[in-house]
């Protein structure tokens, strides 16, 4: 699963480009932790201007574990810079999984959470992944 780890956080890197090349003028500006044996990854998330000024502006928390079933899941933690509270979103491994897909949806709502400031409830760990992200939109 720690590759999964890896790919999901490179995917969600690469959707926050794709749906916003040009934040408030300026680039994106990413920083990478990953600490495979404890299953974790971060993504620090930040906006560089065109005057070179770097303004934080959240982060995404990615936890890889395996549930008592057996199966495996990836949680993400949206936060955003100035605000308390913060979203958990669930993507549960399964043959059907989409995983560029699921990057895409989770970078949306970290996009989405930045840009409307609106605060996004935590959601329930058990829903499904479609009815976590739908019950957010």
């Amino acid at each position: 699963m720690s590759n999964r780890l890896l790919s999901l956080l490179t995917e969600i890197e690469r959707a926050l480009v794709a749906s916003e090349p040009a934040p408030d003028g300026g680039t994106w500006d990413t920083l990478r932790l990953i600490n495979f044996a404890q299953g974790l990854a971060r993504l620090t998330i930040s906006v560089k201007s065109a005057a070179h000024v770097t303004s934080a502006q959240g982060s995404i928390l990615l936890q890889s574990f395996t549930l008592a079933d057996g199966s495996e899941c990836l949680k993400a933690n949206l936060g955003w810079q100035g605000v308390e509270e913060s979203a958990t979103y669930a993507v549960y491994a399964q043959a059907h999984t989409d995983w560029p897909s699921e990057a895409s949806q989770i970078a949306a709502k970290w996009l989405g959470g930045r840009q409307s400031e609106v605060k996004v409830p935590a959601l329930d760990e058990g829903q499904p992944t479609d009815a976590v992200l739908e019950a957010a939109s």
